[in-house]
């Protein structure tokens, strides 16, 4: 049986879009290119959601990762 390791399934996530969900209820829906262990990360394409609606496009975005609640493949 094969083990993963976290930072192992976001490193398989990078340069494909991901969903990522902060403490103050915003989403950014983006394509994932680089992260660090803080699971500090920046996303290219960048769209910001809240509520479920699409409220502006961003471009690049460096989120914090102590902001970060979720993060999932789109």
């Amino acid at each position: 049986m094969e083990t993963s390791r976290p930072l192992d399934e976001l490193n398989n996530s990078r340069n494909k879009r991901v969903i990522v969900e902060l403490k103050n209820g915003k989403q950014y829906v983006g394509k994932l290119k680089a992260f660090d262990i803080h699971i500090n990360i920046v996303l290219d394409d960048t769209e910001e959601h809240i509520n479920g609606e699409l409220k502006r496009k961003i471009g690049t975005a460096f989120i914090r990762g102590d902001t970060i609640i979720l993060l999932s493949p789109q």
